[in-house]
C-alpha cells in the first residue's frame, strides 16, 4: 500500500455519512469525525501541504468556512500565507468582489484586496468540491487580484455533481487534487 494510500484510507474512515441531511435524499459527509481525530487531521494538513509545497504556492486561500480550517493548518505547516476567501460582507477594509451563480439565485466572495498581489502563487483548499461554483468564482478573485492560480486542493470529491467539469476551463492548467472521490 502506497503512503498516499493509506492516508486515503485512514480519512475516509473518519468522514461519517449522514443519510437525508440537510433534506431528504441526499448523503451528508460529515468531516468533523475527521478534525476531532489528531492523527487524521495531521494526516490530512501534511498531505495537503506537501501538495502546495510540491505545486510551488506562496499563498494558500481557503473558501469559507470549512476551507478556513483545513487550509490555515495547511499554509502555517507550509510556510506560506493564509487568506481567507469570505461570503460578501464580511471582511472591513477594501474588498475584490466576485459574484457566482447557485441552483437558485446567486452568491457573492470576496477577499482583502491588499492579500494578494502579481507573482502570489495560490493553492485554493476547501473541504468539499461539489458543484464546483465557489471554487470557479474563487479563481476568477484570485486571477483578478494578478495573482496566479497553481491549483484547487480538497478533501472529498462529490463526483455525480460534476463539479470537476465545471472547474477545468478557470483551472487553465492549474492541478485540481482530490484526496478522496465518491
Amino acid at each position: 500500500m502506497t503512503e498516499l494510500a493509506g492516508v486515503t484510507e485512514l480519512l475516509l474512515s473518519r468522514i461519517r455519512d449522514v443519510p437525508d441531511y440537510p433534506k431528504p435524499g441526499v448523503m451528508f459527509k460529515d468531516i468533523t469525525p475527521l478534525l476531532a481525530d489528531p492523527a487524521a487531521f495531521a494526516a490530512l494538513t501534511e498531505t495537503l501541504s506537501d501538495l502546495s509545497v510540491r505545486h510551488g504556492a506562496t499563498k494558500i486561500v481557503g473558501l469559507e468556512a470549512r476551507g478556513f480550517i483545513l487550509g490555515a493548518p495547511v499554509a502555517l505547516r507550509a510556510g506560506l500565507g493564509f487568506i481567507p476567501v469570505r461570503k460578501a460582507g464580511k471582511l472591513p477594509g477594501a474588498t475584490l468582489r466576485q459574484s457566482y451563480d447557485l441552483e437558485y439565485g446567486s452568491a457573492e466572495i470576496e477577499v482583502h484586496a491588499e492579500d494578494l498581489a502579481a507573482g502570489d502563487r495560490v493553492m485554493v483548499i476547501d473541504d468539499v468540491l461539489a458543484t464546483g461554483g465557489t471554487a470557479e468564482a474563487a479563481l476568477q478573485l484570485i486571477r483578478r487580484a494578478d495573482a496566479d492560480v497553481v491549483g484547487v486542493a480538497v478533501l472529498l470529491e462529490l463526483m455525480s455533481l460534476s463539479g470537476r467539469q465545471r472547474l477545468q476551463a478557470a483551472l487553465k492548467g492549474a492541478v485540481l487534487e482530490s484526496l478522496i472521490a465518491v
